[in-house]
């Protein structure tokens, strides 16, 4: 760890007596220790290392929305443990009806929220006592471990000794309880020898590959070069790419999907020049219920975020902004889809084999 800076960590009087159960968990971005649920958070990386408290329901609504805490799957994880947290402080059941509802629309595009929100809700409305809610939470948390485990196993298969690849945004350790997604599956590859090179997006406009992804290869020891978005194009005319994985927020039934914008873009630049393109998700990542990536709902955030960045802004005030926080990818440009239960084939997917699992 480099620094830490400072930190506001005040709580509410309300868990200023609470009896513990949770266990102790650790992960990169999210832990249970000393009694308390603490986030990494995300927005001052890669310099600052400071961990936020988040046991109070509209605290950790606010550190996602904030995107302290951010990627998909360590979204829904954070939550269903932050829900278990404030259930052992004593609340009501009314004060977690309401922390449910606050909670599971904290971000509208990642299912994993929605996912984990709902077994948790499930379970408190079956009579689910606190020790449950808690053992519960635990479960989501190693169950995200184990899935980045099979995912990266699944993906590494498909690399070839002395390939290069790309990735965007960041879908890692930082984004999920375990190794990651589709960086789980780079470093998988890195370890058995096949992985010769990362290139990494910066990801416009909030800079996830830049601040993030990057981070985790130097902590990796991964060798790597981050590019701007624009310069991915490049890389595949040269053949200096023979892969592309990306993370995903919500994978629709036929098999389209959401993730960081750009994504889109990325896959017709992969498509145009022969380049493999692979999302990689967890099966909480899956909606069945959403029919194709028409359905999916795509958020769109503040203007002040493509005008600059932090205090520093290089456009004009008056200047209207587009910033949708995702783009949807269809299925016609996805090679395969590489999920924790198995790997997919474009043909599958449009075959419906998604929904059949």
């Amino acid at each position: 760890m480099r620094r830490s800076g400072p930190c506001d960590n005040r709580l509410g009087p309300e868990f200023d007596e609470r009896k513990d159960t949770m266990k102790p968990l650790h992960s990169l971005a999210l832990k249970v220790e000393g009694g308390k649920l603490w986030v990494l958070d995300q927005t001052r990386l890669p310099d600052q290392e400071c961990w936020l408290e988040g046991d109070a329901p509209m605290a950790m609504v606010g550190h996602i929305q904030r995107l302290s805490v951010r990627g998909a799957p360590l979204i829904g994880v954070a939550a269903a443990l932050c829900f278990a947290r404030y259930a052992e402080g004593g609340a009501s059941p009314k004060a977690l009806e309401e922390a449910y509802r606050h909670l599971r629309s904290a971000r509208p595009t990642a299912v994993n929220l929605m996912w984990a929100m709902d077994r948790m809700q499930a379970a408190l409305s079956g009579g689910g006592s606190v020790l449950e809610l808690v053992n519960l939470a635990e479960a989501i948390f190693e169950e995200d471990v184990a899935l980045c485990e099979a995912l990266a196993d699944r993906g590494a298969a498909l690399v070839s000794r002395g390939e290069a690849v790309l990735t965007h945004c960041n879908a890692g350790a930082l984004a999920t309880a375990g190794i990651g997604t589709a960086v789980g599956v780079i470093r998988r590859a890195f370890e058995l020898g096949n992985l010769s090179h990362v290139y990494v997006d910066e990801t416009r406009p909030l800079l996830q590959g830049a601040r993030l992804t990057a981070w985790e290869l130097v902590r990796a020891g991964i060798p790597h070069t981050l590019i701007t978005d624009s310069m991915a194009a490049i890389l595949m005319r040269e053949g200096r790419v023979q892969r592309v994985f990306v993370g995903a927020d919500r994978v629709a039934a036929n098999g389209d999907f959401a993730n960081k914008v750009g994504t889109y873009g990325l896959a017709v630049q992969a498509a145009h020049h022969g380049v493999p393109f692979h999302p990689v998700a967890p099966w909480s990542t899956v909606d069945l219920a959403c029919p194709n990536g028409h359905a999916i709902p795509i958020e769109e955030r503040r203007a002040e975020e493509v005008r600059g960045y932090g205090e520093l802004r290089w456009a004009p005030e008056a200047s209207p902004v587009f910033n949708p926080s995702f783009d949807v990818t269809p299925v016609g440009l996805v090679t395969s889809l590489v999920l924790d239960r198995a790997v997919l084939t474009q043909a599958e997917l449009r075959a419906g084999k998604l929904s059949r699992f």
